[in-house]
């Protein structure tokens, strides 16, 4: 075929071959040696290295990690420490003879031959896509007149064994010898651009030395706010496609986590919009299209629903296999990933570490093809699954389920694991040859992985290429921020106290407790480096007319009462006293899961002695899974209770706003704030969410207790009143609901049912956002019988005094299904009720007659002898206590 395409010369270092000098092993803990341009891939050497940084124009070159290169014009030791050339203890896996660090560990290497200004590093980082570079633009992968499936299956033609076997993990090798870039997949953006090996923020005041900071997604949930959610979505995509064009970072990145909150000790539960599977579904409608843009064939990232599935335990997460019920598994499990394929055409899915079922999640090929695949609908040539970081290795080292870690990279291949984060799959050599893998199935991944590329324009450029740091932190996103930070907080106790308004009603004001000066502790976890972090203390010290008093106090978790004394003292003369604490990433965090539920002690004391003092007391909590409040709640000297979660880059100002009525409260809790006991009641191992012997229930929707506060809680500066305008007909037939469904050539829960209006009018004194919430209730379907659903919601803004705004609130016949015993979503005839608000402040009656419609089914899974394994598996039993740490 004649070659009519022209190559553009060159490309960064193509002919440069840089001089290094080793100056040492160093102990790097904080990574800040080096700190300007970084790059990863499981093809790393120090000369690799060395070239990489040199033809940049800088003049020293690090490995850490045994696959990540930092650059540099100067290495900064202040934060290091040199150690033995032995603690460089990671060999390059392409050259074993070489060291490439260790974890937290860098072997440092002069450049003494730097291309460019060495002093400043002046060579252009950009990326440049890759048709663009040669020699890769002399190959039939950049022939423009071929069609993208015939040019990807070219450029696989060019790989040798050892090359498709270095680009099935995260830090791709690429292929040096036809000019492909080594790659690294491993991106984050869960509330903005984050750390990971495949981000680079340099220092600053430099180019991407920043990206906004959003709250965490559960702040972000309380809004119950779809279009924040998709303007947070659509900058955060933005940033980080600029952060990829500017060579600091991937094209794909690991975001949303949408595992539903399930269960309140989980630490990981601050990275997701709440419990309720309905508003989880709703957040990754809105979130994955903001990330990726609107044309799946030409994305501005690739956005990854992680984690697949029946994820939401830290304690011995590696190993754990849950069996959860056909019903919990189609009702709860598995339907937000269902809305993220299905609806929202996500680019990836990452399967998790734990088991279901008693198979690997990341080895399932229930899971993995009979689900996601064919079920599901995830076959587009660009859909690929990456594994968790490490859990194709678990499925041997803690499940148990192979015998040998070769096995296990062969069974995760086999089931349609497509890239795996970690490096077993680079002994799929040895599985080719003893018959367990096949050369077609790795090509077929490898065509998966660039396939997706292309969509982000990797190797042509697309209409989101020209994107670059001043399409970051803009004043419009830092606004953005700030907003999705005041419209999550959630007022959950007032006495009248709350709002301050005018300043001058309080002179002397104390700030007291650990998130009175926080910064990066307001920012939780998956976080990236902002362009500033506002704390409540400089927040509070700007306003006007207002002397502040700092003191901690206490530590998040202290183990004696230092501190308190002093605290108090400070605030003893106080005319308003705020305290702000809670927990943090140091009790709740990935791998960590709370143990109780209780409000750390010395805060409690601290707290106690401070509402016993004249002066009003304004308590603020912070973090991401709700604390018991009850003794809070219970002292008359505390006035008033406000939940801020992680407010990031302005939580000082939100706070400060929100407290004083600059800004309306209206936040609603998207989990549960359960009563301490809880812990001792449920076994954080029942997978169930329905009450049993060993669980009280889980979710609004299934417990049995009192809440300390229930789901969607908020209270208000102001009162409202509502009425109905459009309400449901009194009585339908379910075959006619069908019918009409089927005749617009598609039939599940998607399909529209109908519309409720209502107005709500602002009774009280001030001006207001209000949150509708839309439950349903009824007497039909499987029992145990849900306490209530979830079935829409809609936020109001501003709404001004004496004035009123109507609600939108959608129904669909998913609103109306449940689960039966097989996983099948069914139509019940019976007696419903919808309820506006948990105190049901308006409610409508109607019924459904006719038989009872399954509207959508679930693949019921195979016994394991009818699954493909070439190896020999172990099936696991169900978790009843951690088995692995």
């Amino acid at each position: 075929m004649a070659q009519n395409f022209t190559c553009q010369a060159g490309g960064a270092g193509a002919s440069y071959n840089a001089t290094i000098d080793y100056q040492g092993c160093y102990l790097d803990p904080s990574v800040s040696i080096l700190g300007a341009v970084k790059l990863s891939t499981i093809a790393m050497t120090p000369q690799f290295c060395g070239n990489f940084c040199g033809a940049r124009g800088y003049s020293y070159a690090g490995i850490n990690f045994g696959t990540q290169c930092f650059c540099d014009v100067s290495p900064n030791f202040s934060n290091a420490e040199k150690s033995n050339d032995t603690t460089c203890s990671s060999f390059c896996y392409t050259e074993p003879s070489e060291r490439c660090g260790a974890t937290y560990v860098m072997s440092l290497y002069e450049v003494t031959n730097p291309q460019g200004n060495a002093s400043e590093g002046t060579s252009s980082n950009d990326f440049t896509p890759a048709c663009l570079t040669s020699p890769l633009c002399s190959y039939q992968v950049c022939n423009t007149s071929l069609s993208i499936p015939e040019r990807v299956a070219s450029l696989i033609s060019e790989f040798e064994l050892e090359d498709k076997i270095l680009n099935l993990v995260d830090a791709a090798a690429g292929v040096a010898r036809i000019g492909l870039p080594a790659y690294e997949w491993w991106n984050e953006a869960t509330h903005g651009v984050g750390s990971a090996p495949g981000v680079q923020f340099p220092n600053m005041p430099a180019n991407y030395s920043y990206a906004t900071s959003f709250p965490s997604p559960i702040l972000t949930g309380a809004a119950f706010d779809d279009a924040l959610v998709r303007a947070v979505g659509e900058t955060v995509g933005r940033e980080g496609r600029a952060f990829g064009n500017g060579g600091f970072a991937g094209f794909d990145y690991w975001a949303p986590n949408m595992n539903a909150f399930r269960d309140p000790r989980w630490g990981r539960g601050q990275e997701t919009p709440g419990e309720d599977i309905y508003h989880v579904q709703q957040y990754v409608r809105n979130y994955v299209p903001g990330l990726q843009g609107p044309d799946a064939n030409a994305k501005q990232i690739i956005a990854t629903c992680k984690h697949y599935a029946v994820y939401d335990v830290e304690t011995g997460r590696y190993g754990n296999d849950y069996d959860p019920s056909p019903q919990d598994l189609a009702e709860y499990f598995l339907a937000a990933f269902k809305t993220c394929v299905r609806d929202a055409d996500v680019g990836s899915v990452m399967c998790a570490y734990n088991a279901v079922g008693g198979y690997p999640s990341c080895a399932s090929e229930y899971l993995l093809e009979e689900v996601l695949r064919e079920h599901w609908g995830f076959d587009d040539p660009y859909s690929y699954v990456v594994s968790d970081c490490g859990a194709v290795t678990d499925i041997y080292q803690f499940h148990n389920f192979t015998n040998t870690e070769q096995a296990a990279a062969s069974v995760a291949l086999n089931a349609g694991t497509d890239i795996e984060c970690g490096s077993s799959f680079l002994k799929l050599n040895s599985s080719l040859a003893d018959g367990e893998v096949t050369v077609a199935r790795m090509d077929q991944a490898l065509n998966r992985l660039y396939s997706a590329l292309f969509t982000v324009g990797y190797f042509d450029g697309n209409q989101y290429t020209s994107l670059d740091f001043s399409n970051v932190a803009t004043p419009a996103d830092q606004a953005l921020a700030y907003r999705a930070a005041v419209e999550g907080m959630t007022l959950l106790q007032n006495d009248g106290l709350l709002p301050l308004g005018e300043t001058n009603s309080y002179k002397n004001v104390a700030l007291i407790g650990p998130y009175a000066n926080a910064t990066t502790q307001m920012q939780g976890d998956y976080s990236g480096v902002p362009k500033y972090l506002r704390s409540p203390l400089s927040a509070f010290q700007n306003q006007s007319g207002w002397n502040v008093t700092y003191a901690m106090g206490t530590t998040i978790n202290a183990y004696n009462d230092s501190g308190i004394q002093a605290a108090v003292d400070a605030a003893s003369n106080a005319d308003l006293i705020i305290f702000l604490g809670g927990i943090d990433g140091t009790l709740e965090n990935e791998q960590n899961d709370r143990e109780n539920l209780t409000y750390p002690s010395y805060q409690l004391k601290l707290i106690g002695q401070l509402a016993a003092l004249p002066a009003p007391l304004v308590v603020v909590t912070f973090g991401g899974g709700q604390l018991d409040h009850t003794p809070i709640f219970e002292n008359e000297g505390c006035s008033a209770v406000v939940w801020a979660g992680y407010p990031s880059q302005d939580g000082g100002p939100a706070i400060l706003d929100v407290l004083t009525g600059k800004q309306s409260i209206a936040g609603r809790l998207p989990i549960t704030q359960y009563p301490a006991s809880y812990v001792n009641e449920t076994n954080i191992f029942d997978i169930a969410l329905r009450p049993n012997v060993n669980s009280t229930g889980r979710t609004y929707k299934w417990y049995t207790g009192t809440p300390v506060r229930p789901f969607g809680f908020g209270m208000h500066y102001t009162t409202f009143g509502f009425s109905w305008d459009d309400q449901p007909g009194s009585s339908y037939n379910i075959a006619h609901l069908v019918a009409a469904c089927e005749t617009e050539s598609y039939l599940n829960d998607n399909c529209p049912f109908t519309t409720v209006t209502a107005t709500v009018s602002n009774t009280g004194n001030h001006v207001s956002d209000y949150v509708g919430l839309l439950f349903i209730s009824s007497d039909s379907g499987p029992l145990p019988l849900p306490n209530k659903s979830l079935v829409s919601y809609s936020r109001l803004h501003n709404i001004t005094v004496g004035g009123s705004d109507q609600l939108v609130l959608p129904l669909t016949l998913g609103s109306l299904a449940r689960a039966d015993e097989d996983g099948n979503l069914v139509i019940y005839p019976g007696s419903y009720k919808l309820m506006l608000d948990n105190d049901a402040c308006l409610e409508y009656s109607f019924t459904l007659t006719g038989e009872e419609t399954v509207i959508e089914t679930t693949p019921a899974q195979k016994p394991s002898a009818q699954y493909n394994f070439t190896v020999a598996v172990n099936v696991q039993p169900p978790s009843w206590e951690a088995y692995s740490f």
